[in-house]
């Protein structure tokens, strides 16, 4: 079983996320707990301050290191899992899907989720063992990129998706975008699904999915070819595809 903390100001904002879907089963199916702490139950002072002025002056507050240190040492000095300290923030690295899978071989997760300017540097350099963003572009605070980046981990974990090859063809788990997806009906609106999905040959259909994910990759990420591993007659399909773009 996973173990997950998270650490936050407004823990209230998780409730409706951890108690739907997917998460919801895979807490229920005792694959992974999530617990979410309050940090500011942790400042030490009369006021529970967790922020103050930079020294040196600026704009905004910063969150300060106690009441985050501390909140930490309380999960940990009774856990003998071993564990990846995660800090939430813009300057961090890039959230992928390869991210995801590395993450979800760990026994024990920490998130920090900040809020206001920044955090003091000494959590940064002293505390965390990883900094992740989701993106390029600032929210008000880490919760929300908590919230994805626990949901994209958790169903990774074994016995949380109905198949346990159901993310294996995810977008970005080989590589590539994924294939287009039919389902019933056969025909809808004059739309209909293409024949090779309906002959039941399965080297056929596998072979035609493998196309369809290369040209949408083509079409949409050309930037992730450079990282996949493709057969001369692969190679040669794709620059059959960039010709006609």
């Amino acid at each position: 079983m996973m173990n997950i903390h998270i650490l936050s100001l407004f823990p209230e904002m998780f409730t409706g996320v951890f108690n739907s879907s997917i998460l919801k089963k895979a807490q229920e199916k005792e694959e992974v707990t999530i617990n979410v702490v309050n940090f500011r139950e942790f400042a030490g002072n009369k006021h529970h301050q967790v922020d103050d002025y930079p020294y040196g002056g600026g704009a905004g507050m910063v969150l300060k290191p106690e009441p985050i240190f501390n909140a930490v040492e309380s999960l940990v000095q009774h856990s003998e899992h071993k564990r990846r300290i995660i800090l939430l923030c813009p300057q961090g690295e890039r959230f992928t899907q390869q991210k995801a899978e590395e993450l979800a071989k760990e026994e024990e997760l920490i998130f920090i989720c900040g809020h206001y300017e920044g955090y003091d540097e000494r959590i940064r350099e002293h505390l965390v063992t990883d900094e992740i963003s989701i993106g390029d572009f600032v929210l008000t605070g880490g919760e929300l990129a908590a919230m994805t980046v626990v949901d994209s981990v958790v169903r990774l974990l074994p016995n949380v998706l109905g198949k346990a090859a159901s993310h294996e063809q995810d977008s970005f788990s080989t590589g590539l975008l994924e294939h287009p997806h039919y389902t019933r009906p056969v025909e809808y609106r004059g739309y209909k699904v293409p024949d090779v999905l309906l002959s039941g040959n399965h080297a056929a259909i596998d072979k035609w999915r493998r196309e369809q994910s290369l040209k949408r990759t083509v079409e949409r990420r050309p930037d992730l070819l450079d990282q996949v591993e493709l057969s001369d007659k692969e190679k040669q399909l794709i620059n059959e595809l960039k010709s006609k773009l």
